[in-house]
């Protein structure tokens, strides 16, 4: 038989994970393929493009790993969590998939990594519900984004201390395992300290308009209104609650941006004033940071936004445990991973060996009037950043 067809009826085993590494070299000819799962259409589409640059960008810099071509191959999730497995299932049967970065939403990733873990692969991704590192996790997901329990409380609670006359808070939540991550934990913060939740609007992951949801907030008349939604559904509702004049009534504050792609498109005149959550900044003063920043002017001609930030620094810490590994068996990978220290986008991060959780900071920024925009891209400052994770033995997660 050729050498070809001997390495796909090992990868139709799984075995070639498990091979020695004398062994791998064997096969030095064949490349490893490193799969990007990105939404690449549907809704959130701009996310994935930006995510699988940053994903590109950290292939780059690895031609080769362990002496084998290093290829990357993207998996379009579409958005939907059973075309994603689908998908996966089909590389990791026919094709023996086994690395596998990405995700857009949690619903996804959280249906996607059961199936890694069984093939014994690794996966790690930046989604945000907590039962990725809570009660689903498994010893092959990594989650390099800070879960929904520290971004409402490293944006809440500096809001709420900022502001101690806000005390009527209202919520709008899309209606899937992120936004109630994110809704149950501003309940808890609402309750913590003392500020009144005068009413919550649930909406689908369909919904584009929200005059509706923005009618009965203003309605409520509460100090703060908190978008709880996500990429074009939080840009929507933002510019309809600016053309209703809800600036004037109330402050805003959008738990999760996407970060610097979407203040693009939004620009000052909509975000003057807004209070906005962000895994990540371009304008942190981190080695790591600059050096990302550097080199995608470099490759694309952009500052880095966090689809981008996000998906690179999840690849590149997948690729550099692999080399600590020596091996390309997913268990071995996974467990170089578990405790691994490295400079990231935030600063010096760490995954918690307990649940996977990488640990980092997350920020609030506040949009800055025209008049004050250094250039383009200084579209927000940042008003505090700080690190709130849940204890591991209170997260759920046990780990086998």
């Amino acid at each position: 038989m050729q050498r070809r067809t001997l390495l796909k009826a090992g990868l139709a085993l799984g075995a070639l994970g498990s091979l020695p590494l004398g062994a791998q070299r064997a096969f030095a000819e064949e490349p490893l393929v490193f799969y990007g799962l990105k939404s690449m259409s549907g809704a959130f589409a701009s996310y994935g493009k930006y995510a699988d640059m940053g994903s590109r960008q950290a292939i780059a810099e690895h031609p080769q790993l362990l002496g084998r071509p290093l290829q990357y191959k993207v998996i379009d999730t579409e958005g939907n969590a059973g075309k994603a497995v689908r998908k996966v299932q089909e590389a990791i049967g026919q094709d023996g998939a086994r690395f596998f970065q990405g995700c857009t939403l949690s619903s996804s990733a959280l249906a996607v990594s059961k199936e890694i873990n069984k093939a014994g692969g690794v996966f790690m991704t930046p989604v945000g519900a907590d039962e990725i590192t809570g009660k689903d996790c498994n010893l092959s997901t990594f989650r390099w984004s800070v879960p929904t329990y520290g971004a409402i409380r490293e944006t809440l609670v500096p809001m709420i201390r900022q502001l101690p006359q806000a005390k009527r808070w209202y919520t709008i939540t899309p209606q899937y395992v992120f936004g109630d991550a994110l809704l149950d934990n501003a309940r808890k913060v609402f309750a913590e300290f003392g500020v009144e939740h005068i009413g919550n609007s649930y909406h689908s992951l369909q919904e584009q308009e929200f005059s509706g949801y923005l009618t009965n907030a203003i309605a409520a008349k509460p100090d703060v209104l908190v978008l709880l939604n996500f990429g074009s559904q939080s840009s929507n509702a933002l510019r309809q609650a600016v053309n209703f004049g809800i600036k004037e009534r109330m402050k805003v504050l959008l738990v999760w941006s996407a970060g610097l792609d979407q203040f693009q498109e939004l620009g000052s005149d909509v975000l003057e004033g807004v209070y906005l959550g962000a895994q990540y900044w371009h304008q942190v003063d981190t080695p790591l940071n600059k050096a990302l920043v550097a080199a995608t002017q470099k490759a694309y001609g952009i500052n880095p936004n966090y689809p981008l930030a996000a998906d690179y620094i999840g690849t590149k810490v997948m690729l550099d445990a692999i080399v600590q590994a020596g091996t390309f068996d997913g268990a071995s990978v996974a467990r170089a991973l578990q405790g691994m220290r490295f400079q990231g986008p935030t600063g010096e991060e760490l995954i918690r060996p307990g649940d996977h959780q990488v640990l980092k900071d997350y920020y609030l920024l506040r949009g800055k009037p025209q008049g004050q925009l250094r250039d383009e891209d200084d579209l927000a400052e940042v008003i505090s950043s700080g690190r709130s994770f849940v204890e591991v033995d209170h997260t759920g997660c046990a780990l086998a």
